[in-house]
């Protein structure tokens, strides 16, 4: 009997001993409990009908990695770049396959092309090269009045070219012929309004001449007004005429104004020596065979009237200039020989 009472004693401890034993085990428990309700909300929530649930935790992870753009993947961000680039919302159970049509639509998107551009529409580069294609290789497409402009100014230096060319060659020595024979009696008449006088001054020295170099044009060099009466001349030289309203005296090839010769007869429309060989024709008559023939030549566009004038002066120079001549705006003897005169 006592033995029985100890073993029930015994079995009652040892129940006891396991009920203090589980005790810690069941304080624990509601922790679990807790994480357990926790795991019961957990689930999400319930997918759409048309929603694929093969897709589900794919568009799950699309919809972090939207709210939190840090933790984008190269990975991700290529899959899903052309869905966010157009806006296009990622819901949940949204597949790859209904993602693929909105990037194909907006690469063809009507009017449009991939850099957001008009169709048909060229890129800058492409623009630029056609228009200098079009500058250099194609002169119709130049602006308007550039073409004009250019051809113009090229038809220009080729006129000026051929005028040059026409005026540099020699006169015709059968127009000078008959040039001369047609001046034979001209007489040059004093014309002060249409070509003005010059004055006398003792100090005047033909301009430039100190740079022209030979013993022809040594006349130039020295020559310098000189005021005298009749008498002086007389004396002097053995030819003095009235030429065009003034007095001249032929000295060695060239005619000379005589000043002082008549105070009421001195016009002179160039105060210089001018040569005219040594035939003694008068003054005004080679002055006229001369702008005869740079006028046909294209030099000369003023009246054939026997004065050495200013415009008589510029035919001169240009003529002297395109024949390779010392510039001296004269009738001098290279001149004349030029133009088989002399």
């Amino acid at each position: 009997m006592k033995r029985l009472t100890s073993l029930l004693i015994g079995c009652s401890l040892a129940l006891a001993g396991a009920a203090l034993a589980q005790q810690p085990v069941e304080q624990q428990s509601p922790s679990k409990g807790k994480r357990a309700p926790e795991k019961t909300h957990a689930p999400q929530a319930q997918p759409k009908p048309n929603a694929a649930k093969p897709e589900a935790p794919a568009a799950k992870q699309h919809g972090a990695m939207k709210e939190h753009p840090a933790t984008h993947e190269p990975g991700a961000m290529k899959e899903h770049g052309a869905a966010n680039a157009h806006g296009a919302t990622n819901e949940p159970g949204a597949g790859k396959g209904q993602k693929a049509p909105a990037k194909e639509e907006a690469a063809t998107a009507p009017g449009t092309n991939v850099s957001g551009q008009k169709a048909g529409a060229p890129t800058p580069s492409a623009r630029q090269q056609r228009i200098e294609e079009r500058t250099t290789t194609s002169p119709a497409a130049a602006p308007a009045g550039a073409g004009a402009a250019t051809s113009g100014a090229a038809a220009g230096k080729q006129n000026m070219q051929a005028n040059a060319g026409a005026k540099a060659k020699k006169p015709d020595p059968q127009q000078v012929q008959q040039i001369k024979s047609q001046h034979a009696n001209f007489r040059a008449q004093p014309k002060p309004q249409q070509v003005p006088p010059v004055t006398y001054n003792q100090n005047y020295r033909v301009q430039g001449s100190e740079h022209w170099q030979g013993p022809q044009y040594e006349v130039f060099r020295s020559y310098h007004p000189e005021w005298h009466d009749q008498g002086w001349y007389h004396s002097h030289y053995n030819r003095v005429e009235l030429i065009g309203g003034g007095y001249y005296f032929w000295n060695n090839g060239y005619w000379y104004p005589a000043w002082g010769y008549s105070p009421s007869a001195q016009y002179y429309a160039y105060d210089g020596p001018i040569y005219v060989g040594h035939r003694a024709e008068p003054p005004d008559k080679v002055i006229a065979d001369v702008q005869a023939v740079l006028q046909q030549m294209g030099y000369y566009t003023g009246e054939v009237d026997g004065l050495l004038g200013p415009l008589t002066r510029e035919a001169l120079t240009a003529y002297q200039a395109d024949n390779g001549l010392t510039t001296t705006a004269a009738i001098d003897q290279p001149t004349l020989d030029s133009l088989d005169m002399g």
